[in-house]
């Protein structure tokens, strides 16, 4: 297994994506052509034992998610979580319910007492902080423009903000492409796979990133990589730059995550570490407020976005080589073990008066 699930007693196992029994036979699984593509658009993931190739495709039909283009909301602007599933029904799972409900038990007080810094959990974004999937991004639209006879504007913030920007935005806003609403979506599906056919090009992690989770793996402090990519080339990729290791749990398409927040917040049910012991590597603004938003700590890596759009953050790093462990232990050194967790305010009651009697006076 490529992720370590060790979710607490109170927890299930997260069931985000939807599944069919490997009994099933094929003639139930044969659909028409206009259920493929609702199949395709609400991104069911199903297994290859229900009918898959190796290649990801249903009977040649290709399946690809959609949400590498899109820019996914925040999420838990109010603490709110996501719905899993249980055998008594639907269960809402939010940033106080983890925090409450992923306590550490007694034996693990002890070991924490002892080693604290087992007690933290690492949550890494991929793009652009596990490896630089930016210069990918850009080359898959100008490879799109080439085959469509158009032009990527040569500005460098126009390019930027096709990078962080949905594709529907992009096309419409920042090419402005002439296109009909069928002719969006073909570029969309083709955009997607040259990003995907080009993803094998990644060989190598962002600099400094090895050497930062070889120091925090010797502390034993568990690791997760949240990403919009499918699992199978979530783990290939990993694979290929020599981080698979490392992780103890992916968040990846097939978990059906549908916003930032609520990436982070199954990484921590995953890592068995409540939210505010988390700490979020992330170079984007946005990723910086869902991990607040979480009461997680932030660490930005500078690059993609300059110092002063990434003041929000907890730290803020030029590469991994300038962080040590011990900077973890002084993101939460601020309000020792209790810091980011959500306080209720004390209000001062006035102090009743003193009656004066005789003993008082004399």
């Amino acid at each position: 297994m490529d992720t370590n699930f060790r979710t607490s007693s109170s927890l299930l196992q997260l069931r985000s994506s939807f599944c069919f029994s490997p009994s099933l036979s094929s003639s139930k699984l044969r659909l028409s052509k206009s259920k493929r593509l609702n199949f395709v658009q609400h991104r069911l993931v199903i297994k290859n034992s229900s009918g898959f190739d190796e290649d990801c495709s249903f009977d040649g039909f290709s399946v690809k998610p959609n949400k590498l283009f899109m820019q996914e909301a925040i999420g838990a602007e109010y603490g709110e979580g996501f719905e899993t599933f249980r055998l008594d029904g639907p269960l809402k799972v939010d940033v106080d319910f983890l925090n409450d409900r992923l306590q550490e038990g007694f034996l693990k007080r002890i070991r924490y007492a002892m080693k604290p810094d087992e007690a933290y959990g690492l949550i890494f974004s991929w793009d652009d902080v596990v490896a630089n999937t930016g210069a990918l991004k850009l080359n898959a639209w100008k490879q799109l423009a080439l085959e469509e006879g158009k032009e990527i504007p040569p500005e460098a913030d126009a390019q930027k903000l096709m990078l962080y920007a949905s594709a529907d935005h992009v096309l419409h806003k920042i090419l402005r492409w002439e296109t009909i609403e069928s002719e969006v979506d073909r570029l969309k599906s083709r955009l997607s796979q040259i990003y995907y056919d080009n993803l094998p090009k990644l060989r190598k992690p962002m600099e400094g990133l090895e050497e930062w989770l070889d120091a925090v793996s010797t502390a034993h402090i568990p690791c997760a990589v949240v990403s919009s990519l499918d699992r199978r080339n979530m783990v290939d990729a990993l694979e290929r730059i020599g981080l698979k290791k490392y992780f103890q749990a992916i968040i990846s398409e097939e978990d059906g995550m549908e916003s930032i927040a609520h990436r982070f917040l199954s990484a921590a049910v995953k890592l068995d570490r409540k939210p505010s012991k988390c700490v979020v590597f992330e170079d984007d603004p946005r990723g910086i407020t869902a991990a607040h938003n979480c009461t997680m700590m932030a660490v930005a890596l500078i690059g993609s976005h300059p110092a002063y759009d990434l003041g929000q953050a907890d730290l803020a790093v030029g590469s991994f080589n300038e962080l040590s462990v011990i900077n973890l232990r002084r993101l939460f050194a601020n309000k020792g073990s209790t810091f980011m967790d959500r306080q209720k305010q004390i209000i001062e009651k006035t102090p009743p008066k003193r009656k004066l009697t005789v003993d008082t006076i004399f």
